[in-house]
């Protein structure tokens, strides 16, 4: 069952899915940046080996939040 929690509730480790996106990411890591914050992610389980990339977010954003990633550190 997925939560809406905002930007600043989120924690490395967290799976989420973002407004307008179908995949789950695994949320890698979460800074306070300049216009935002800035979270680290990655496709949970990606047909192929996938680079982490970072999204902005206001701190008004929801995101659905998923669950827990098993092999998540911290």
């Amino acid at each position: 069952m997925a939560d809406t929690v905002l930007p600043g509730d989120l924690n490395a480790g967290d799976v989420i899915a973002l407004p307008d996106e179908d995949v789950d990411l695994v949320v890698e890591a979460v800074r306070l940046g300049q216009g935002g914050f800035l979270l680290t992610v990655s496709v949970l389980n990606p047909a192929e080996p996938a680079a982490t990339r970072i999204v902005t977010l206001t701190a008004a954003t929801q995101v659905s939040r998923r669950g827990r990633n098993a092999a998540a550190r911290g």
